[in-house]
């Protein structure tokens, strides 16, 4: 046996390196090719006039436009169908509307596209750095929007320092909302501003301004509703309306009522 393999040793048949990196390439080539057949034959199926948007559905907030004016403004700047048209490019040109705040866009089988708009609530305008063509919604957030379609007449004014931030809108609707009911017994707020010093301002639907001063939101708060707490006595009193009033004095506040002027200068008494 030994003499046999010894005359017929056992050849091994070992592939070359090359040719093994030959037929790896091969195979990755002929992948990345099915792959590309594959892509495109997904591609032109989804061409198929089968696969176009037939339906549209608009639905949500349309208060401030109706529905033929928003499929007139929009439809015609969407392309592609069911499975290419760009959602976010659809939900882009519904948000690019005048008071639409936000649009919810999603495909419904076989060949729909739905569209939920949310529209902005007004608050209160906003005013800053001269600009007077600025809302603010019921969530702090700034948008522009033709004032003529505000129908709250009654609508506050937000006034914002030099180059006010969105972040600064957000902040004086929230103390506007803290302020009013502090405020009612006193009349509706007209307008809030708020200076580069951070210090308050309220004009009153009367008329009437209050200096609120700086500081926390409860320490302003605070002085207002002291004062609010007091005022009565001193309206009774004088039986004048009130013109201007300063909260910003530490142990009082000095007021001026139509025709004169007083100082309260102890509110622990009238508390």
């Amino acid at each position: 046996m030994l003499a046999a393999n010894a005359l017929h040793p056992r050849t091994e048949h070992t592939v070359p390196q090359d040719i093994r990196w030959m037929n790896l390439g091969s195979a990755v080539l002929a992948g990345l090719g099915l792959a590309m057949v594959l892509v495109w034959g997904v591609i032109s199926v989804a061409r198929l006039p089968w696969f176009d948007v037939q339906h549209i559905v608009i639905d949500g907030d349309l208060n401030r436009h109706n529905l033929l004016t928003v499929r007139a403004n929009t439809v015609s700047r969407l392309q592609g169908g069911y499975f290419s048209i760009d959602l976010a490019d659809t939900r882009e040109v519904f948000e690019s509307l005048p008071w639409v705040r936000r649009a919810v866009v999603r495909r419904v089988w076989p060949n729909e596209v739905r569209v939920h708009l949310e529209e902005h609530q007004a608050a209160a305008y906003w005013h800053h750095d001269g600009r007077e063509e600025e809302l603010v919604n019921r969530f702090g957030e700034v948008f522009e929007a033709n004032l003529g379609d505000v129908e709250d007449e009654g609508l506050p004014v937000l006034r914002g320092p030099t180059e006010a931030t969105p972040e600064q809108a957000a902040e004086m609707l929230a103390m506007l909302h803290q302020l009013q009911p502090v405020l009612a017994p006193l009349g509706e707020v007209h307008s809030l501003r708020l200076n580069e010093r951070g210090g308050w301002t309220v004009w009153m639907d009367n008329e009437a301004r209050i200096e609120l001063g700086r500081g926390r939101s409860e320490d302003v708060l605070l002085r207002t509703e002291r004062f609010v707490r007091s005022y009565p006595a001193l309206a009774q009193t004088y039986g004048a309306p009130l013109v201007y009033a300063d909260l910003r004095y530490a142990q009082g506040y000095a007021i001026k009522l139509q025709g004169l002027s007083t100082f309260n200068p102890q509110l622990s008494s009238t508390r």
